[in-house]
């Protein structure tokens, strides 16, 4: 779908100064998340306004695959969306709630775990049960990009066979043991660093 045609899943800035603004990791995913996924507090807005628009912030599913060892890793490719990440390394998978995930219910939690599953599985072949579950949450303020967008972390346990590619956005995929992609920090993008700073209490 066209960023022009696409409206995404938002909550305004203030509920996030209600619960509380943070800057970075925050591993309370269930107290912000019940508030957000509350239907009467998040709606769906065009995402060419939410872009810019830094009095609502975008609910980002970001998943963390891990066999308990070692962490998918890959370099976003060209034909990325979001191109201020082209090129980047990740350790998360997911991307924007749009409203193609909408159903005739109100917008609530199991909504949002499926539209995560969805987000997932455009961008990789999963075998298995599919049990993401969220675990932490991110926020950078510090970015033109962070401003507008919320990440919530979540971990996905499976085997490396268990996962393969669909998409030409996800290259170079490998899982990496936690002293490498420590080594290779600097070339990932903002919100895999404060996951990777974090993930003692991601993965406990």
């Amino acid at each position: 779908m066209a960023i022009a045609n696409e409206n995404v899943l938002v909550f305004p800035r203030s509920l996030f100064e209600q619960l509380g603004v943070f800057q970075g990791f925050n591993a309370e995913a269930e107290r912000y998340l019940q508030a957000i996924l509350d239907p009467k507090n998040n709606s769906f807005m065009s995402r060419a306004k939410a872009e810019t628009d830094p009095q609502f912030k975008q609910v980002i599913p970001y998943v963390l695959i891990t066999d308990g060892n070692s962490i998918l890793h890959y370099v976003r490719g060209k034909k990325a969306g979001e191109q201020r990440l082209v090129a980047k390394g990740s350790l998360g998978i997911g991307g924007h709630i749009n409203d193609e995930d909408h159903t005739l219910f109100a917008f609530g939690l199991q909504a949002f775990q499926d539209a995560v599953k969805r987000e997932v599985c455009e961008e990789l072949s999963i075998q298995g049960e599919f049990d993401a579950r969220p675990v932490g949450l991110i926020n950078d303020d510090s970015t033109e990009v962070g401003s507008v967008h919320f990440g919530v972390v979540h971990i996905l346990r499976c085997a490396p066979e268990q996962v393969k590619k669909n998409e030409q956005v996800i290259t170079q995929m490998e899982f990496v043991r936690v002293e490498e992609l420590k080594a290779k920090r600097e070339q990932m993008e903002t919100w895999s660093q404060i996951c990777l700073d974090n993930l003692g209490a991601l993965l406990k």
